[in-house]
């Protein structure tokens, strides 16, 4: 897949995810601009200081101002992958409002705040728009103990098949993944007792999020793409 020369905004890009998909960008090409919410994130991000790669201090991507930040002046801008989001567990009878709407704000609303800029690029000229959703997303009986995740994620599967039909005769696609657990060393952490060997590696769901976004992909629109690995 050929990304030369071409500009790919990926949020949550300093992440475990993130990290992967610029990094394959980066190897085929691209020219990657990776908001992060504060210096502390930006300094972590091992990849900052790659000549093909342009960090932004955004704030929060749920905010109409931390959007524009990234997107400003980003032209051509072919592809825009959207990755950061939250998780929160725990039982819906135990979930306070605050958490509620972080969940909202964190996975449906800063994607779909970046889908609009991305959309008011590309217009014109077409290109590339991937989003992160969940298993849980698609198998809503498998969100059980985390509610406000699913309903979240849920809306960004809905969110990317109905912004597909939206622009498709602008010559935009627009995709999604749906990971499960995947193989993360916080994930590790938090379930040692798993089977980590049946998760999916994240540099194998960044392959599928690069066909998706790339020159290759000329006809998928409104998939929401199972990867899940053995798991």
């Amino acid at each position: 897949m050929d990304f030369r020369d071409r500009h790919v905004v990926v949020t949550g890009g300093a992440g475990a995810l993130g990290t992967a998909v610029v990094a394959a960008l980066i190897e085929a090409g691209a020219v990657c601009h990776v908001p992060c919410f504060d210096e502390a994130e930006a300094k972590r991000f091992r990849l900052r200081e790659h000549k093909q790669v342009t960090l932004t201090v955004a704030g929060n991507l749920a905010e109409e101002a931390a959007v524009g930040r990234v997107y400003q002046g980003i032209a051509p801008l072919w592809a825009s992958v959207h990755i950061a989001g939250g998780f929160a567990f725990g039982p819906l009878r135990e979930a306070d409002i605050a958490t509620i709407r972080q969940q909202i704000d964190m996975n449906l609303l800063s994607c779909m705040l970046c889908c609009r800029a991305a959309v008011q690029a590309m217009t014109g000229s077409g290109g590339r728009i991937v989003n992160v959703a969940a298993r849980a997303a698609l198998e809503w009986r498998s969100g059980a103990g985390m509610v406000a995740y699913t309903a979240s994620k849920a809306a960004v599967a809905a969110l990317t098949a109905a912004l597909a039909e939206e622009v498709a005769k602008d010559g935009i696609l627009v995709n999604a993944v749906a990971p499960s657990i995947m193989d993360t060393p916080a994930n590790r952490q938090a379930m040692p007792k798993a089977d980590h060997a049946a998760w999916p590696k994240v540099e194998e769901v960044a392959a599928t999020i690069l066909f998706l976004a790339s020159p290759d992909n000329r006809v998928t629109r409104g998939a929401v793409v199972p990867v899940y690995g053995k798991s």
